[in-house]
């Protein structure tokens, strides 16, 4: 019975040592514990919700008191036919999403200049299966979303990292 409580106990320890934490969770700064999102659209406004609570942060109402203001410009999604069925319906897409971005802080004082993140993802489209492909694009959709949130978030931290050197 003790060894089993040692085991699970040096088990604990050891995941904790090696720097283990739950997916899509960020070890975010002291300095970035309040986060505000300026611009954007909902669902990529949603995903910065549901990664920064995951890093134990707080998405801020507003830029007051925000130790970070990411700003979001220019948020495109476009859908491009890469290859057609012999009837001309088409078989493969590409999704293109783009978007810039510019760190500041609560006071407006720019962190970085102006950076674009620029996500592409191709799929195949089976017209036998219609409902399940519009299902996929929307995952995919998504999942693009948290890739631009991962890329802007670790770029924040960099810069603020640097900042406090």
């Amino acid at each position: 019975m003790l060894t089993k409580k040692a085991a699970i106990v040096a088990m604990a320890l050891l995941l904790s040592a090696c720097g283990y934490h739950l997916r899509g969770a960020f070890q975010l700064p002291e300095n970035m514990k309040k986060v505000y999102v300026e611009g954007g659209s909902e669902p990529l406004r949603e995903q910065f919700r549901q990664i920064i609570k995951a890093s134990s942060a707080q998405l801020g109402s507003s830029r007051e008191g925000a130790a970070i203001v990411i700003k979001i410009f220019n948020e495109d999604f476009n859908r491009r036919v890469l290859s057609l069925s012999t009837r001309g319906k088409s078989n493969e897409f590409e999704l293109v999403y783009r978007l810039d971005y510019e760190l500041a802080n609560a006071r407006d004082t720019l962190l970085t200049e102006r950076q674009s993140v620029e996500i592409s993802r191709e799929y195949y489209n089976d017209q036998q299966f219609v409902i399940a492909k519009d299902n996929e694009e929307a995952t995919i959709r998504t999942e693009m979303y948290q890739q631009a949130v991962h890329a802007i978030v670790n770029r924040a931290r960099v810069v603020l990292e640097a900042n406090a050197k």
